[in-house]
C-alpha cells in the first residue's frame, strides 16, 4: 500500500438500507467504490449498536469489494478471528479499547487480513509510535465514532497532516484512512492533509440522486484537490 496511491472511496452501510445491505454493497461497486466500510459497534465503547460477523458473511456473497471492517467494540480480540473467517479483508480496531494493541494487530494478521489502528478526534498520535511496523491501515477519526450523519471537526485536518508526516517518516506504506463527515466539501482538505482512503456514509447512500452519483461527487472532489496541488 503507497502513501502516494490513489485515493479509494469506502463508503459505510452505517448509512445504508438495513433492510437491503446486498444491494447497498451492489451499488456501491458499480458506482465504482474499491472499499465497503463496515462500522461495527457495541453500545458499549460506543453509545449505538450495529452489526456483527454475520452480516459481513452474509453481504460478502454480494460484492467483491474490500471489505473494510472497523470495530468499534471493547476487547476486540475477541472477535477477530470470527470477523476474517466471515470475510473481513481489513479490521480496524480502536487503539483505546485495547490492552495490548500489538498483540491485536499481530493477532489480526495471523488471521489473514490487514490491521488497522482508529483513533479517536482526541486521542493523540504518540499511542502508534511503537506499532507502524505492525499496521496496514490508519484510522484517525473526524467525528466521535457511534453516530452517521455528524458534521466533521476542523481542528482533525491538523491531526491528518501530523499522521501523514508521521507515516512518511517512518518509511510506511500504511493507508491513511478518515471517516467523519467526508462529503464534497471536506474531501478537498483532508486529500491535500494526506488522506488516502475515505469512508462516507450519508454522503453517498444519502445522496438525493443515489449512490453513482455520491461516489462521482467524492471522485470529482478528489481531482480537484489533485490539480490544485
Amino acid at each position: 500500500m503507497s502513501s502516494e496511491a490513489r485515493v479509494l472511496i469506502a463508503p459505510s452501510l452505517l448509512s445504508a438500507d438495513f433492510a437491503d445491505f446486498a444491494q447497498a454493497a451492489r451499488a456501491a461497486r458499480e458506482a465504482g467504490a474499491e472499499l465497503l466500510h463496515f462500522d461495527v459497534m457495541d453500545g458499549l465503547f460506543v453509545p449505538n449498536i450495529t452489526f456483527g460477523p454475520q452480516t459481513v458473511q452474509a453481504v460478502r456473497h454480494h460484492s467483491d469489494a474490500l471489505f473494510d471492517v472497523h470495530l468499534m467494540i471493547v476487547q476486540p480480540e475477541r472477535y477477530i478471528e470470527q470477523f476474517a473467517q466471515a470475510g473481513a479483508d481489513i479490521i480496524t480496531v480502536h487503539a483505546e479499547a485495547c490492552v495490548h494493541l500489538q498483540r491485536t494487530l499481530a493477532q489480526i494478521r495471523e488471521c489473514g487480513a490487514r490491521a488497522g489502528v482508529a483513533l479517536n478526534p482526541a486521542t493523540p498520535l504518540n499511542v502508534i509510535e511503537y506499532v507502524i511496523p505492525d499496521i496496514d491501515l490508519l484510522l484517525v477519526m473526524t467525528v466521535n465514532p457511534g453516530f452517521g450523519g455528524q458534521q466533521f471537526i476542523p481542528e482533525m485536518l491538523r491531526k491528518i497532516a501530523r499522521a501523514r508526516a508521521l507515516l512518511d517518516e517512518a518509511g510506511s506504506d500504511a493507508w491513511l484512512e478518515v471517516d467523519g463527515g467526508i462529503n464534497g466539501v471536506t474531501t478537498p482538505m483532508v486529500v491535500r492533509a494526506g488522506a488516502r482512503v475515505l469512508v462516507a456514509g450519508s454522503s453517498v447512500f444519502g445522496h438525493p440522486e443515489g449512490v453513482r452519483a455520491g461516489v462521482e461527487e467524492l471522485r470529482q472532489a478528489v481531482w480537484e484537490a489533485q490539480e490544485r496541488v
